[in-house]
């Protein structure tokens, strides 16, 4: 990409102008990794930590994380979100969170779903830290994004 779509031609920053982009259905799959210890990972999906329900908390949190992403990252624009689901499962690093995130509008939801990964992973941070406070979170990434002008795009190699 050689122009940044977000600054002027004297290099300010402006928020883009969407309202000539025809409205397309539009998808945005991202991934948040989170590495626990097994025993944290077995208190996590197994329903006993301290804090009580972590896993529909994890994914409430990234479900609001998604809707409030316009208030968190200058220059998003607001968007109508159709869907947002967001999911959490157990890898061999501990947790693997996805968010699912779909509109029909101007512009794409790929921030959204990145918000929503990222928020879900504080939030499992947040429920488990009463038992391990080593946890890492990352990579957060985007894995498929689909509408829009450019088309279909997916991660390769996963």
């Amino acid at each position: 990409m050689t122009e940044f779509p977000h600054l002027t031609d004297d290099g300010d920053v402006h928020m883009v102008d969407v309202s000539g982009k025809a409205a397309t259905t539009r998808i945005a799959v991202a991934e948040c990794v989170a590495t626990l210890s097994t025993a944290t990972a077995d208190a996590l999906f197994g329903g006993s930590l301290p804090k009580g329900d972590a896993l529909a908390s994890i994914r409430l949190a990234g479900i609001m994380g998604a809707k409030r992403t316009p208030e968190l990252v200058p220059l998003c624009h607001p968007i109508l979100l159709s869907g947002v689901k967001v999911d959490v499962e157990r890898c061999a690093e501990g947790a693997r969170i996805t968010a699912r995130i779909s509109t029909s509008g101007p512009t794409g939801v790929e921030m959204e779903a990145m918000t929503a990964v990222s928020v879900a992973a504080l939030a499992l941070y947040d429920m488990v830290k009463g038992v391990e406070r080593e946890v890492e979170i990352g990579p957060i990434r985007l894995l498929h994004k689909s509408g829009g002008r450019s088309g279909e795009w997916n991660r390769s190699g996963i």
